[in-house]
């Protein structure tokens, strides 16, 4: 019995941290491993971009946050109803979301394919149309085939892409400290500190898309004690990534700017540091990160889609399976062919700000004071109807 009470602490731990893994696994993926979206949405503003970094882990993590507290209180079955709950009475405005997330996985599988392209036309300088053509092909024929074995690798890729660029973080910092040191004696900026901000609240905007995933996994959260627990080790472990990535691009910016290496600064760097096993680690985990984002998000857009009425003449899965494939990769690939940097600035830009106005400042607000309310009631009713100690811990951690 005394083992047991142990490692009740312990179980919850556990499950708060698996959460908060999932978040940082969704994060810390091939397009945060290519260090263009930290590029353009922090280290391009100078010194300050660490502290924006952290914001932005901040603002998600707060978000993401008050998102699970809804959905778990109130036993919720799908982010439909979740944006209802929040836009009550105005539940038809869930359709914003909707938009917003359909289109910013259309921008992400086209990031996906746009860098896996980057990268094999500057390896193997394969023109990048070519190069589109090809990972289309690839991403084709693995979302129709073989999607559950490259779902069931894409944790030893995703291992392999953070590795990879842990030691990429510590050897780019160590070689340009000096010129690190001195961005940020002098307080090199190159905007002010608002511009900055807003590119925090834009960044937490666009990764916002992760919601229907964390909702999901955060179902095994109990209290809202675990949920902040969760997001509190979510949002130091990211911010820890993202920092060290900021710092390593700051030192390095000048450079690769001048050189024109902005879509992928991390490959860049890598090649200067003159270790070819480090570089050829990177590449390739990176290429195959690519391809496992790739087939798994399009993958579920088949599974959703391959059911609809349209396509119910059609008795065969797999011809099924092939036209949605289809359909959806010649969407991405159109887009892809806008080049890596305009589809973060643009695609993921405006996103971010729709982000902003549909999901962060709604639930950093609204759905912080609907969590309250609904939370404060749920303890004034229950303790009307019994006095049981189950309902009076409820006071204490916010019991679902």
């Amino acid at each position: 019995m005394e083992r047991q009470k142990q490692s009740a602490p312990n179980m919850k731990f556990a499950g708060a941290f698996s959460v908060a893994c999932v978040l940082f696994g969704s994060h810390a993926g091939g397009g945060f491993a290519t260090g263009n979206q930290a590029t353009q949405y922090y280290v391009q503003y100078g010194w300050t971009a660490p502290f924006m970094a952290v914001l932005a882990m901040a603002l998600l993590t707060l978000t993401i946050r008050e998102c699970m507290i809804m959905y778990n209180s109130r036993g919720l079955g799908s982010y439909k109803e979740l944006f209802q709950n929040l836009y009550h009475p105005f539940d038809k405005l869930s359709i914003l979301f909707d938009i917003y997330f359909y289109t910013m996985v259309l921008c992400a599988v086209g990031a996906v394919i746009a860098g896996a392209a980057s990268l094999l036309s500057k390896t193997y300088t394969i023109p990048y149309a070519y190069s589109v053509l090809s990972i289309g092909a690839i991403l084709l024929a693995l979302t129709i085939y073989g999607a559950a074995m490259v779902s069931k690798a894409s944790t030893v890729m995703s291992m392999g892409i953070l590795a990879s660029c842990a030691v990429i973080f510590m050897m780019g910092i160590n070689a340009k400290l000096p010129e690190i040191s001195t961005i940020f004696a002098v307080r090199e900026s190159s905007s002010s500190i608002y511009r900055g901000i807003l590119k925090a609240f834009t960044y937490a905007g666009f990764q916002s898309v992760v919601i229907p995933t964390m909702i999901s996994c955060g179902r095994s959260l109990k209290s809202k004690k675990e949920v902040s627990r969760s997001m509190m080790i979510a949002f130091v472990i990211n911010s820890i990534a993202l920092v060290l990535s900021v710092i390593m691009l700051l030192g390095w910016y000048a450079e690769y700017k001048a050189a024109g290496e902005a879509t992928l600064p991390s490959l860049f760097i890598t090649k200067q540091l003159g270790k070819p096993y480090v570089y050829w680690a990177y590449n390739i985990s990176l290429f195959l990160c690519f391809i496992s984002t790739g087939v798994t998000t399009i993958y579920g857009f088949v599974e959703k889609f391959e059911k609809m009425k349209v396509l119910s003449g059609i008795k065969k899965v797999i011809i099924r399976r092939i036209i949605v494939s289809s359909f959806i990769m010649s969407l991405s690939m159109g887009i892809s062919m806008a080049g890596l940097d305009k589809i973060i600035k643009y695609g993921y830009g405006y996103m971010g700000y729709l982000g902003i106005a549909i999901i962060i400042v709604p639930f950093l607000t609204v759905g912080y004071y609907k969590n309250r309310k609904y939370l404060k009631e749920k303890y004034d009713s229950s303790s009307n109807e019994t006095n049981q100690q189950l309902n009076v811990s409820f006071a204490e951690n916010a019991e679902f």
